[in-house]
């Protein structure tokens, strides 16, 4: 065998062994994993210089119970006054606007009204048909004391008399109600401001057609908003965490940098069936008035009784995917990103804590500069 067949001859030797030696890997066992397979903790951190964080511990303390709740500025009811017309017309002159302030016996409103004129006729004939009655029974009373005349007669027109005084108080009273004065015929209906306040409700213009009493809204709302309501949406779930006479914070969009405190008058007792929610009422002084109706608050109650609470500082906790976060020390130069549920923040710059911690552990104090940090870290 020359030395070009013993070269072939050795190299299928060789491909063979390297095929029965393939097979029978792949029959008999499984082929081995080339890399290790790794699990990385995401919330946990490793830092070199755990001394350059301060560190706060988590601590139990009694507290009132807090509860935020959105609500709005409203009058005073007991101090609201629905200033209406009680005759039909046409409005003649609108003194008057949305907003303005008013004091009582101010005219707001003219109105030509055809009511007060027919009120007018009639009071007018029930004073000519009284004078007539006055001078028969004059004359019935000379008659019955000359014997020209019976009792029976006198009777009749004492009764007449009588019926026809009554006619003009009643109509006296007819031309008072619509806004008239007897004195001074007319049938312009003059409305004045019952109470002094601010018109918070303006429901007419000029020359504008006034209907009758009964199917008519009021034309203004006069309230006295020295004192005002902020009335609050208190879920269902959540009621029992609030009572009369708890103490409530208000803050205002209008004015962030000013907290209000009042306490809670009244909680409804019928719940609304949309949202189920009741409506809570605070009462607030409003001397300046910087309270408007209409404007958005966020009211905080407080409970009068303390409970126990996890509280943290404020600046431990990290936001961050709508989440509350904080960094729990785990050991020498380990920090854990633990979840937490906040429940509200205390006077003191200490933040309620529902659930995540525990009393005693240790977190990072400041949660954006150490996740800062960790971040920069980590370039």
């Amino acid at each position: 065998m020359n030395s070009k067949m013993m070269v072939r001859a050795l190299a299928m030797s060789c491909a063979l062994l390297i095929a029965g030696i393939g097979v029978s890997c792949s029959s008999d066992s499984k082929a081995a994993p080339t890399k290790s397979e790794t699990t990385l903790d995401l919330t946990l951190y490793t830092v070199g210089h755990p001394e350059l964080f301060k560190l706060a511990k988590v601590e139990t303390r009694n507290l009132p119970t807090t509860l935020n709740a959105n609500g709005n500025v409203t009058p005073d009811v007991s101090s609201t006054i629905h200033v209406t017309s009680q005759g039909s017309g046409r409005v003649v002159e609108v003194r008057v606007r949305l907003g303005d302030n008013v004091k009582k016996g101010e005219v707001m409103l003219s109105i030509r009204s055809t009511d007060l004129a027919q009120a007018f006729a009639d009071y007018q004939k029930a004073v000519a048909d009284e004078g007539l009655s006055n001078k028969g029974l004059d004359r019935a009373q000379l008659l019955y004391s000359h014997g020209a005349l019976a009792e029976k007669d006198l009777q009749q027109a004492e009764d007449t008399e009588q019926k026809a005084r009554l006619d003009v108080q009643s109509a006296e009273q007819h031309v008072r109600l619509l806004g008239g004065d007897p004195a001074h015929p007319g049938s312009l209906i003059v409305l004045r401001a019952p109470v002094s306040g601010t018109i918070v409700e303006q429901n007419i213009a000029g020359f504008e057609g006034i209907k009758s009493l009964d199917n008519s809204p009021s034309l203004f709302t006069v309230a006295d908003l020295s004192q005002v309501w902020v009335v609050c949406d208190v879920y269902e779930n959540d009621l029992g965490d609030v009572h009369t006479g708890d103490a409530a914070d208000i803050r205002l969009n209008a004015y962030p940098d000013r907290t209000y405190q009042g306490r809670v008058a009244d909680i409804s007792r019928v719940l609304d069936p949309a949202t189920r929610s009741a409506k809570v009422r605070i009462v607030l002084p409003n001397r300046d008035g910087s309270l408007r109706p209409g404007m958005f608050a966020v009211a905080t109650f407080r409970s009068r009784k303390s409970q126990p609470r996890i509280v943290v500082p404020s600046n431990s906790i990290l936001r961050l995917q709508d989440k509350d976060w904080v960094f729990r020390k785990d050991g020498p130069q380990q920090f854990r990103r633990v979840e937490v549920r906040a429940r509200g923040e205390s006077s003191d710059g200490l933040q309620q804590i529902q659930d995540g911690v525990n009393d005693g552990q240790e977190i990072v104090a400041n949660a954006l500069e150490f996740s800062s940090s960790v971040a920069e870290q980590a370039k």
